[in-house]
């Protein structure tokens, strides 16, 4: 495929190309099979002119091409471009050895982020924070047990501990984000997850809820950096 297309500016032409409902039903269309402009417009109800001023801005964006056939060489046929929808998801991170979560105390937000990264998505991973706590948070031991996850109490460390080049930085807090991307920062996020702070409320609900914020985070992340996360959300939920 032309590199062109992983370009912002081709991207935003797929997008603007898919704007319009007709286009969208047209791609959509095309997804599973190839058709004739005539086809399409009986299909989708549409008149020729619409048909084929809506296939020229699909042709100008790179989404559609037209093939002669080879039975009545007077007659074409549509094809989606292979690969092209692919484009418009943004691009991946640069590989990482290893996947490094972080926040203020490493006692709740970062260990649960790395626990769940180790049992969907396993590969190395870490936990740290900024200003580490003596020992992991009562309420996040607790809810990691709930979904079947295993937390070090006293496995707390600071940034400057774990951190080495290549790993793949994630913050977790606010907090954290703030202080790393200061002016002298130890290391800099490449990523950054505003979780709100459970500690803060001091409730199971509210630990539960961070755990469910960063399950669907990692969830949307993992295959974005490479790596394929588990279809089951929880190996041994349990109340």
């Amino acid at each position: 495929m032309n590199v062109e297309l992983f370009s912002l500016g081709a991207r935003a032409r797929v997008h603007a190309a898919l704007g319009d409902p007709a286009r969208l039903a047209i791609v959509d269309a095309l997804t599973l099979g190839d058709a004739s402009p005539g086809e399409i417009g009986h299909d989708l109800g549409l008149p020729t002119n619409l048909v084929a001023h809506h296939v020229k801005v699909l042709q100008d964006a790179g989404l559609v091409t037209r093939t002669r056939s080879e039975g009545d060489r007077r007659r074409t046929y549509l094809r989606l471009v292979p690969g092209v929808l692919a484009t418009l998801a943004p691009p991946k991170p640069a590989g990482a050895e290893r996947v490094v979560f972080v926040c203020t105390h490493n006692s709740a937000r970062s260990q649960l982020a790395a626990a769940l990264w180790r049992d969907r998505v396993g590969g190395p991973v870490a936990s740290a924070g900024t200003h580490p706590a003596a020992r992991v948070h009562p309420r996040a031991v607790k809810v990691a047990h709930r979904h079947g996850l295993a937390l070090d109490p006293a496995g707390t460390a600071h940034v400057a501990d774990v951190v080495h080049d290549g790993d793949l930085v994630i913050a977790v807090c606010d907090n954290a984000h703030e202080d790393l991307t200061a002016p002298g920062g130890p290391v800099r996020p490449r990523l950054h997850w505003s979780v709100p702070d459970p500690v803060r409320a001091g409730t199971d609900a509210a630990f539960e809820a961070a755990y469910t914020d960063i399950a669907d985070r990692i969830t949307r992340v993992a295959p974005a950096v490479g790596a394929a996360p588990s279809s089951s959300p929880d190996r041994n939920q349990h109340s």
